[in-house]
């Protein structure tokens, strides 16, 4: 789920509340990144950014 969407629906002020409070929960994101950006340099384009 994005971080925007999670905040609204958890009330936080802002996104960045929520990012610091869940961030360790996420361990995944920083995987997911990593294989988006060896995909992009394998086929030699740019990443999408999500």
């Amino acid at each position: 789920m994005h971080p925007k969407i999670a905040s609204e629906r958890l009330g936080h002020s802002t996104i960045g509340i929520t990012l610091e409070l869940y961030s360790h929960a996420m361990p995944a994101m920083q995987a997911n990144a990593a294989e988006q950006v060896d995909a992009a340099i394998k086929a030699g384009k740019k990443p999408a950014i999500e």
